[in-house]
């Protein structure tokens, strides 16, 4: 091994929606830098299972580990995070991209009876999972907590009221969680990205006459390219790396410069 894919050599990581998307790219990008075990989470038994094989495959004696679930619900997310700690032996960092797949719609074309559930998949996840997780992270001292939200916490955008409360609602929980926690070793930042290409969800996005004029415009802005799912990954596992060691309580965009923030 490299000095670059030793940096979390003898980690165990959590990743919850970890079976496709920015989730999986994360996982993925934590063995390549020498996780000793992964656990990721989804919603889909024949996604989960497929993606566990095919990690597998490519990392050979690493332990892939998979817990099927909605941690949008308290006892799932629970559950899982035991899981986790039954089959990894410890949880040293726990990604959270969870959510985040609603498209954006203008508040006034928003269903009332959709609000709350937009709510639960991008907000109530990653707080029900840090908070099953702590537990374990305090009593071995230390731990690291990555939550994904997206640049919508931080700029007002058009179709995204709802979303930007949501992804809002992360960025805070995150600042204060970090407060809470340093005491205990435990870190936690939230990363928040604009578009991110190599997704399902940034297709439907860009396929959708409303999100894709909308994306479309702010990929202009992106002069330094639009960010890659496996790029997002590449600061996540920096994050969970000792070289960001002092680094907590941080909202860190990776937008390509369609924002500055």
């Amino acid at each position: 091994m490299t000095l670059e894919n030793t940096m979390l050599e003898g980690s165990m990581v959590v990743v919850t929606g970890g079976t496709a998307g920015i989730g999986r790219a994360c996982a993925e990008a934590m063995l390549d830098a020498g996780a000793s075990g992964v656990l990721i989470n989804g919603r889909d038994p024949a996604r989960a299972a497929a993606a566990q094989a095919q990690m597998q495959a490519r990392f050979p004696g690493r332990h892939i580990a998979i817990a099927v679930g909605d941690v949008a619900i308290a006892q799932t997310a629970q559950a899982v995070m035991a899981h986790a700690v039954q089959a990894l032996g410890r949880i040293d960092v726990l990604v959270n991209s969870t959510g985040g797949n609603d498209l954006p719609q203008l508040l006034y074309r928003t269903p009332v009876a959709d609000i709350p559930g937009i709510l639960q998949r991008c907000l109530f996840a990653q707080i029900l999972c840090c908070a099953a997780a702590l537990p374990a992270m305090r009593d071995a001292g230390r731990g690291t907590v990555i939550n994904i939200a997206s640049d919508a916490a931080k700029i007002p955008t058009p179709g995204e009221s709802v979303i930007g409360a949501a992804m809002s609602g992360i960025v805070m929980f995150t600042r204060a969680l970090a407060v809470e926690g340093k005491r205990d070793g435990i870190r936690a930042n939230v990363l928040t990205p604009s578009m991110t290409s190599g997704t399902d969800h940034y297709d439907k996005v860009m396929e959708d006459p409303f999100s894709g004029r909308l994306f479309a415009k702010a990929g202009k802005m992106a002069a330094l390219g639009i960010v890659s799912k496996e790029e997002l990954a590449g600061l996540a596992v920096f994050l969970a790396s000792p070289a960001a060691a002092k680094i907590t309580g941080q909202a860190i965009s990776m937008t390509g410069g369609i924002s500055a923030l």
